[in-house]
C-alpha cells in the first residue's frame, strides 16, 4: 500500500478515534486474522479506551466474526474506517445493510493495497446505499453546533 495512503488513513482514524472518546461514541476494534497480518497499528490502539473490544476473526465481514458486539443489538448507525477497503470494509458494510443499519464509510480512513481497489470498492458501497463520507463530516456532524463543549478541541485537532 502507498505509504501516503497509510499514513492518511492512520491520521484520520486517529482523529475518529479521538473524537469518539471524548464524545462518548461506542466504538470496537476488528483485527483480520492478526497472527498472520498482524495487529492493529499501536498508534490507533492508544486512542481507544482500555475496555473497548477488540475482535479477532478470520471471517471477511466483521459481523460474521465470533464476539462481535453489535450482534445482539446492534447499533441502528455504524461508521467504519478500516483497511482493506475492497474486503473487509465491503464486506462489513453490506452486511451491515442486509440488517437494514445506516452504514458510513469515512472515504479518507479507508484504503487497499492498490487504489483502485479502494475506489471500486466505494463505488459499489455506494450503490449499495452506503454514505460514504469524510472525518471532518462525521466529526462535525457528531458535534452539531460550534456551541458544543468540545468544539474548540476537536476543531484544533482537525487543523
Amino acid at each position: 500500500m502507498p505509504e501516503a495512503d497509510r499514513a492518511r488513513v492512520l491520521r484520520n482514524t486517529t482523529l475518529l478515534l479521538q473524537a469518539a472518546a471524548l464524545l462518548a461514541v461506542p466504538s470496537c476494534v476488528s483485527e483480520q486474522y492478526p497472527k498472520g497480518l498482524g495487529p492493529t497499528a499501536a498508534e490507533l490502539m492508544q486512542h481507544l479506551p482500555i475496555a473497548t473490544q477488540r475482535i479477532e476473526k478470520t471471517c471477511f465481514a466483521a459481523c460474521g466474526a465470533d464476539g462481535f458486539p453489535y450482534d445482539a443489538a446492534p447499533a441502528s448507525q455504524c461508521i467504519l474506517a478500516g483497511m482493506e477497503a475492497h474486503v473487509c470494509v465491503l464486506q462489513t458494510a453490506l452486511q451491515l445493510r442486509k440488517r437494514d443499519q445506516i452504514v458510513f464509510v469515512v472515504e479518507d480512513a479507508v484504503c487497499a493495497r492498490q487504489p483502485a481497489n479502494t475506489a471500486n470498492a466505494l463505488a459499489r458501497l455506494r450503490q449499495a446505499g452506503v454514505i460514504v463520507t469524510n472525518t471532518e463530516s462525521v466529526i462535525f456532524e457528531w458535534l452539531r453546533d460550534a456551541r458544543h463543549e468540545h468544539f474548540k478541541t476537536l476543531s484544533a485537532l482537525l487543523r
